[in-house]
């Protein structure tokens, strides 16, 4: 088990990507801070399915969005499991509409939840890696936010804001021997297109050269090797999953 005994933190999780990558970290024996905001089901569901693992696992109620929240989840997590060692930055949400019929709330809420997000957790937990001179910092991007998307402003904007983050706190923080990479996945299998129109599902399918669309599975696999020892010397960096969509 490569993460046996860490302390992995890690926003919205319940479901979709961030709970694949609780799933995958905790195999390998990490203990599971998380937090929600509505799907209690989920995060129970969750908690219990980490739990018959064999390892820690700790869900809270937390508004991403709201600082004081994300800093009492985080004092708490670190008191619970005795440190935090892994930060992964994955809440996450989509209002699409074009830039012409956008409303500022649907602005707002997008760049709050993906960018300010990804500041507060950081923000929350960065004081204790540096302390300690050690730790791992995953940001979930997209490749929205590296070749734009139509009806996608504020989706694009906050998600290239994050890849902007992840590399000037790398540079920030190397000499405490923290590591900071962003992965970027394209269109991948969860919650967030299930209302795709066949059509449209069709249309995207030809953008991509391997033909399919991703699996959370794929994206978590690819954070657990970025937090691993493997990756030691990857630092500032953005891993593209995306089936070749972005070449």
């Amino acid at each position: 088990m490569i993460l046996k005994n860490k302390t992995v933190i890690i926003s919205g999780a319940a479901r979709g990507i961030g709970r694949a990558i609780a799933i995958e970290l905790a195999g390998e024996g990490a203990n599971i801070s998380f937090n929600y905001l509505k799907n209690t089901i989920s995060a129970i569901d969750l908690e219990n399915e980490i739990k018959n693992l064999g390892v820690q696992v700790k869900s809270f109620q937390a508004d991403i969005k709201e600082y004081s929240a994300v800093k009492s989840w985080v004092d708490e997590t670190r008191e619970l499991f005795g440190g935090i060692d892994i930060v992964i930055n994955n809440a996450g949400v989509i209002k699409d509409r074009a830039l012409a019929l956008m409303e500022p709330g649907d602005w707002q809420e997008v760049i709050n939840t993906n960018l300010e997000g990804t500041f507060n957790l950081t923000r929350a937990a960065i004081v204790t890696l540096i302390k300690q001179k050690s730790g791992v910092i995953i940001n979930i991007t997209s490749i929205s936010g590296i070749t734009g998307m139509p009806r996608q402003t504020n989706y694009s904007a906050s998600k290239a804001g994050i890849i902007g983050f992840t590399k000037a706190l790398a540079k920030e923080v190397s000499s405490y021997n923290i590591r900071v990479n962003a992965v970027a996945p394209g269109f991948i299998e969860t919650d967030m297109l299930k209302d795709l129109k066949e059509e449209y599902r069709i249309q995207i399918l030809k953008q991509i050269p391997l033909s399919r669309l991703g699996r959370p599975s794929e994206v978590a696999k690819t954070v657990k090797f970025l937090v691993s020892d493997d990756a030691s010397y990857i630092t500032g960096h953005t891993v593209v999953i995306d089936g070749g969509m972005s070449i």
